[in-house]
């Protein structure tokens, strides 16, 4: 029994880490976007140059941390795709 709710509680935090994926993404574009934004309007005043490419890194870094994450599921078994026994 205790090890059926060890299952449970993997399973749950598998999918839990793997549901978080595209908050990463919306707030890495959305800090990125938040950055170039506030260097270009109140800094340098090159409107919009540095807010695409803040936020152009910001999406970069949004899918690099995806990457990561799914990469690190799968590594450990507890990615989609892998079967419970």
């Amino acid at each position: 029994m205790a090890e059926n709710n060890d299952k449970d509680k993997t399973a749950f935090a598998a999918l839990f880490e793997l549901s978080s994926i595209g908050i990463f993404l919306v707030v890495a574009t959305f800090i990125g976007g938040a950055i170039g934004y506030f260097l270009d309007t109140r800094v340098f005043d090159t409107f919009p140059w540095l807010s695409a490419v803040f936020l152009f890194l910001g999406i970069v870094a949004g899918f690099r941390k995806i990457f990561q994450m799914v990469r690190q599921s799968a590594k450990n078994g507890n990615g989609a795709g892998t079967k419970s026994p």
